[in-house]
């Protein structure tokens, strides 16, 4: 199992995400190459603005495991985390993040990000680093799920 293959599986859940009326984004989180849980982004069903697929996966882990420390934990998402699901990820000592597409400037006037501040230029700034792999390898995928999903809102 590589990285490729965890960003195949949070493609998957993205497309899961919109079946059940939520926003195109999935998450996992994996230990030792065994997917932990995964998750989607359902907040608009569940009247949660914080339960995003990303900050979702890390509550649940945490909670599972009675820890707030995953510093053992690889996060994977089919898209860029916005700022508010880096800062979990940093909180919850998150090792490494790894995504298929970066957010752009279209996306932030959509209000799908909440700042222009990419993850790269926010975790410099940081004072943990973690470590962050982005792969565009599947980006066109993932722009063609985002869009699927406009269309049906």
């Amino acid at each position: 199992m590589n990285d490729i293959h965890y960003l195949k599986l949070a493609i998957n859940q993205a497309k899961e995400s919109i079946k059940k009326g939520g926003f195109p984004a999935g998450a996992l989180l994996v230990k030792d190459k065994k997917i932990i849980s995964k998750w989607i982004s359902i907040g608009n069903l569940l009247n949660d603005p914080t339960s995003h697929s990303e900050t979702s996966v890390i509550r649940e882990v945490c909670k599972i495991n009675k820890t707030n420390n995953l510093d053992w934990a690889i996060l994977y998402a089919s898209l860029e985390p916005c700022n508010m699901c880096f800062s979990v990820a940093n909180w919850s000592w998150i090792s490494k993040i790894v995504f298929w597409c970066k957010k752009t400037l279209e996306m932030v006037k959509k209000w799908y990000y909440e700042w222009e501040i990419w993850l790269l230029e926010l975790n410099s700034k940081n004072n943990r680093k973690i470590e962050i792999l982005y792969i565009s390898d599947f980006e066109k995928e993932i722009l063609e799920i985002i869009n699927l999903w406009e269309s049906k809102i």
